[in-house]
C-alpha cells in the first residue's frame, strides 16, 4: 500500500483528495495536517464525508509515509519544505504554483501527464499544474507539438467559484457571484507563465501572445475555456494531430459535439472540441477545476509516480442532469 499524507487539509483541494483516497485501493491515508482543525474530526470540516472517514486532524507531520500532498496557498508550500525538511525517497505533490516554473532553484517535474509523463515516472517532486492552465493546454499542446502555434492566441475561460479557494472574498460569497459574472486579471492571470514555458517546451520557437481573459463565473465548479488562432492546414489534419496526439492519455476525449460543463463536473476528464473556420481553429475545452485541475490531477500524478495505471481510484463520474 501506498502511505499518503495531507498537508493543508482543511480546503477544498484537500477536500478532494480525501473522497478519492479514502476509495483508492492501492492507498492508506497516514495522517492530514491542519493547524487550525488539529484534534477535530475530518468530517467536521469535509461535512459529506460523515461516516466515510474516522480520520482526525493532527498537527504533527509523520516522514514514515510514501508521499506528501502539500494542499497549502500559494507560497506556504515553498516555506512549508524549508522549515519541514523530508526524506529524499518521500515523493511530494504540491497542488500550489510554487515550483511550477523551472528554476535552478528547486527539481520540481512540472505535472501535466499529457506533457511531462516520461518525467513524471521518475520524479520525486511534481508541481500540479493550475486549473485554468490545465484546461488550456489541453487545447494547445497538440498544435505546439507539431509546431503549428505561429500567430496569437485568442482565449477566453470561464471558471467556478471553488476555483478561488475557501475563504470567503468579495467575488466568491454566493450573493454576489450568483446571478453574475464578471471579468478578472485579464491579459495578466498567473498561470499563462506556465502555459508558455510548456508551449515553447514542445515548440521552443514560440514566441507569439497568448491573449488571455478570464471570467468569473456564477456556478461552484468546471473551467470551461474556448480559444482561437490561425491555422491554415485541413481539419482532417488537424483533427488527425490531436486524436495521435491524446491516444495513449485514458482522461482526454476527443468530442464530435460542442461540450458543456456537466459533462466533466465530478470527474477527471478532459473534454476537447474543434472546428474550423476559414484559417482559424477554434478549440474547446472543458475539465472540472477541482478535479482534473487539481485534486484529481494529483491522484493521476501519484498513479503514474508509483507505477500504476492513470485511472486507479480515478474511475468517476458525471451529474447526468
Amino acid at each position: 500500500m501506498i502511505r499518503a499524507g495531507i498537508v493543508g487539509g482543511a480546503g477544498y483541494t484537500a477536500g478532494e483528495l480525501l473522497r478519492i483516497l479514502i476509495n483508492h485501493p492501492e492507498v492508506e491515508i497516514s495522517f492530514i495536517h491542519s493547524k487550525s482543525h488539529a484534534g477535530q474530526p475530518v468530517s467536521d470540516v469535509h461535512t459529506d464525508l460523515l461516516g466515510d472517514t474516522d480520520l482526525i486532524f493532527s498537527d504533527d507531520i509523520s516522514v514514515r509515509i510514501d508521499v506528501m500532498f502539500l494542499c497549502m496557498g500559494h507560497g506556504q508550500s515553498e516555506a512549508f519544505l524549508k522549515e519541514n525538511p523530508v526524506p529524499g525517497k518521500m515523493k511530494i505533490i504540491d497542488l500550489s504554483q510554487d515550483f511550477r516554473i523551472k528554476s535552478m532553484d528547486h527539481d520540481f517535474i512540472y505535472g501535466l501527464p499529457e506533457l511531462n509523463r516520461h518525467y513524471i515516472k521518475a520524479a520525486e517532486r511534481i508541481a500540479n499544474p493550475g486549473c485554468f492552465a490545465t484546461c488550456i493546454q489541453l487545447g494547445l499542446l497538440p498544435l505546439a507539438g507539431y509546431g503549428l502555434i505561429q500567430e496569437d492566441v485568442h482565449i477566453q475561460g470561464i471558471t467556478g467559484s471553488t476555483g478561488a479557494g475557501q475563504k470567503p472574498m468579495a467575488t466568491t460569497h454566493f450573493s454576489w457571484r450568483n446571478n453574475n459574472v464578471s471579468v478578472y486579471k485579464a491579459f495578466k492571470h498567473q498561470h499563462i507563465a506556465e502555459i508558455t514555458q510548456s508551449i515553447k517546451q514542445l515548440q521552443p520557437k514560440f514566441d507569439s501572445e497568448l491573449l488571455f481573459v478570464p471570467v468569473r463565473g456564477n456556478f461552484t465548479r468546471g473551467i470551461l475555456c474556448s480559444m482561437y488562432t490561425k491555422c491554415t492546414i485541413s481539419f482532417e489534419e488537424i483533427k488527425s494531430i490531436y486524436e495521435s496526439y491524446y491516444k495513449r492519455n485514458p482522461f482526454i476525449v476527443i468530442s464530435e459535439k460542442n461540450p458543456d460543463l456537466k459533462q466533466v463536473v465530478n470527474t477527471n476528464k478532459g473534454i476537447v472540441y474543434l472546428e474550423k473556420h476559414g484559417d482559424y481553429i477554434m478549440i474547446i475545452t472543458a475539465i472540472d477545476n477541482l478535479l482534473r485541475g487539481a485534486s484529481g490531477q494529483a491522484v493521476q500524478n501519484m498513479n503514474i509516480a508509483f507505477g500504476l495505471d492513470d485511472t486507479t481510484g480515478l474511475k468517476l463520474k458525471a451529474a447526468a442532469f
